[in-house]
């Protein structure tokens, strides 16, 4: 079967613009990337990923991170597991 049906959706120009830069490292453009989240909506019967409602604490996490408080910045990788004491 062809490909005759049109998705229109407004996002975010930034949004966009980022998805699309993840994308065409992955040597997709967005049809094709909308075509995979489809056939995968199709194949499990629902989104392929989970949708929760943060809690009250992520939710404060992420205000704080976006605001900039609370961060916990890391040189690389092993400085990252030394912090985490793993």
């Amino acid at each position: 079967m062809g490909k005759t049906a049109m998705v229109r959706a407004r996002v975010e120009p930034e949004l966009k613009d980022h998805a699309e830069s993840v994308f065409r490292r992955l040597g997709l453009n967005a049809t094709q990337a909308i075509t995979i989240f489809y056939k995968q909506v199709e194949l499990r019967g629902g989104l392929p990923f989970d949708v929760v409602v943060p809690t009250a604490t992520t939710q404060r996490a992420f205000e704080a991170s976006e605001a900039g408080r609370d961060l916990v910045v890391c040189e690389d990788a092993d400085d990252m597991f030394r912090k985490l004491g793993i």
